[in-house]
């Protein structure tokens, strides 16, 4: 009763069936590896935050040096004076609830040890009444400054971040080094730090930044097991298909017989 599985039909439902269950099942891999990778970031953030800070040009002590992610979000500090005449802002940014769309302060410092400058987020700032007017940015602190913040790698044009040309004076999309040092021709430091704390505190200052979130593991594991779960129901589901199909079958030929023959169950 069932050579009707050797119709065209049915093989073309088993190939499709076949093809499905490999397919499904790099699927769940895929977001078990998605999960495996949001837990070893949430885990290097965490460690990183909670490690000794220790001077920002112990970690990036030239020009152009790409943080690694192993050092990205570090602890670090930072002694110098604020150089606000090469201050910049960063557009299209949020803030801390990621409701209000503003600027990003970033303002170089020059190092007390002489070992060159450091670009500064000072944080968040929000829009004024034009996009092409400087936004009303609380001044930086003048004299010697001591710092804490958050080591971050330079910006890159990647995602929803685009680099572009012909922005209003001091604005710009990215927070590069390698952009800045050819504004200004100073000896940046590759990556910058984002700030938590200023010592003496300034009377008023741009919005902090808050720390990142690495608690949150997304749902990829959840999603990972769906597509196994779907894995396990593809050949179930054939099953029950075909077996609903032989029953349909067998009642059609009980019928063409005659209403005395009684249908199997």
């Amino acid at each position: 009763m069932y050579r009707f599985l050797l119709s065209r039909r049915w093989l073309i439902a088993l190939l499709i069936a076949l093809l499905l269950i490999p397919t499904t099942i790099r699927l769940g891999f895929w977001q078990l590896h998605r999960h495996e990778a949001r837990v070893d970031r949430n885990e290097l953030i965490a460690q990183a935050l909670t490690a000794e800070p220790v001077p920002f040009d112990t970690l990036s002590a030239t020009p152009g040096f790409a943080v690694p992610k192993d050092l990205a979000w570090r602890s670090v500090t930072a002694t110098g004076q604020y150089d606000p005449a090469h201050e910049f802002v960063v557009r299209k940014r949020t803030d801390s609830s990621g409701d209000k769309i503003g600027y990003f302060v970033v303002t170089p410092l020059v190092l007390a040890d002489g070992r060159g400058s450091i670009l500064v987020n000072r944080g968040w700032v929000p829009s004024g009444t034009s996009a092409t007017e400087y936004p009303a940015v609380p001044a930086a602190p003048a004299g010697q400054v001591a710092l804490t913040g958050r080591l971050r790698p330079d910006e890159t044009a990647t995602g929803s971040l685009k680099d572009r040309a012909g922005l209003p004076d001091r604005q710009f999309n990215l927070i590069s080094t390698a952009q800045q040092t050819k504004e200004s021709g100073a000896a940046l430091l590759g990556g910058y730090l984002e700030l938590t704390a200023t010592e003496p505190a300034p009377a008023e200052q741009p919005e902090l930044l808050p720390e990142p979130n690495h608690s949150d593991i997304g749902p990829h594991m959840a999603y990972a097991i769906q597509w196994w779960l779907f894995t396990a129901m593809i050949p179930v589901g054939f099953v029950v298909m075909a077996r609903r199909e032989a029953k349909d079958r067998r009642k059609e030929a009980a019928e063409a017989e005659g209403p005395a023959v009684a249908v199997p169950a």
